[in-house]
């Protein structure tokens, strides 16, 4: 079987599920693990995606109100691969290649029609679906199970560790995660899940809802007593690039969490935007972050960083 993956969680599905070597064809944004690196890449942004969290964020929107895709499918690319199954996404067109941006590249086929999966993360409870939903595509439904299985006791035993740290009569820590920087933009979807499951209270966002936009006001308003920066796309260095989007602005040196030095940036690239396996990793990293004088912190440096403040 042959399997083109257009988005970066459906990749290291695959691979958790130990089926690399299905995979004949990868998305522009598939960058784990290394080893799928070689792969041909069949798909591309349509513009730049190297300026300010503004910018991008006005090149975007300038797109979808024409009524386009923010990506392209590299059709010939992809007839030549002859896929089996194509995997793709129908939660987020702003996000990675949907699937109509996959049927518009392959209805004109003829010779041959390639199943095509459509993945759908809302909630922690959808990733589950959806290893399940790849598994079975895959003629490996066993292995999708065992896979769940798997995650879901890691998960567990992560949400007890967490539990441990956690004293009577303790407040829980008041959390803010921001998706994006330049329009302010709030983490949705499993994020709020991840946030509560690692004992913290999430002020904004909504588990299963798509991230909300927000403003200074409401930052203000809301006074969080953590911050953890991760923005859609971006890894730990580029989010370093950007702070001065929320360090610059007037209200920032008001807030508590500024205060108290608890600001954090997380690689919100490789483990919270990217609803695969590694959301498990995310959770330790929130347990890290927030427990950070009592927990091991195994991901510090590579997870996630505090900002040092100014």
């Amino acid at each position: 079987m042959k399997v083109v993956s257009m988005i970066a969680s459906s990749t290291e599905i695959i691979c958790s599920l130990d089926c690399e070597k299905m995979l004949v064809g990868i998305s522009h944004e598939c960058d784990f693990p290394p080893s799928i690196l070689h792969l041909p890449v069949t798909t591309e942004v349509k513009f730049m995606a190297d300026g300010k969290s503004y910018d991008i964020d006005q090149k975007v929107k300038a797109i979808l109100q024409e009524g386009l895709s923010v990506y392209r499918v590299k059709g010939d690319l992809l007839k030549d691969l002859r896929p089996d199954v194509i995997v793709t996404q129908i939660q987020c067109e702003v996000c990675a290649v949907s699937r109509k941006d996959v049927e518009a590249a392959t209805c004109g086929w003829l010779e041959f029609q390639p199943e095509i999966v459509s993945l759908e993360p809302n909630c922690l409870e959808d990733l589950w679906t959806d290893i399940s939903k790849v598994a079975v595509a895959l003629h490996v439904p066993e292995k999708g199970h065992l896979l769940i299985e798997r995650l879901k006791k890691k998960l567990y035993e992560l949400k007890l560790r967490a539990d441990s740290y956690f004293r009577k009569g303790q407040k829980k820590p008041r959390i803010a995660c921001i998706e994006w920087m330049n329009p302010l933009m709030a983490a949705g979807n499993w994020v709020p899940e991840l946030v509560e499951l690692a004992g913290g209270e999430n002020l904004f966002g909504h588990p299963g809802k798509h991230s909300p936009w927000m403003t200074w006001e409401d930052l203000e308003q809301a006074d969080p007593d953590i911050i953890v920066v991760m923005p859609c796309g971006f890894g730990i260095a580029r989010s370093e690039t950007e702070m001065f989007n929320l360090i610059e602005h007037p209200s920032w040196k008001t807030l508590t969490a500024v205060k108290r030095n608890e600001i954090f940036i997380a690689d919100g690239n490789a483990f919270f935007n990217r609803p695969g396996p590694r959301l498990i990793d995310s959770l330790e990293i929130l347990i890290d972050i927030f427990y950070s004088a009592s927990s091991p912190k195994r991901n510090e440096g590579k997870g996630w960083i505090r900002v040092i403040p100014c």
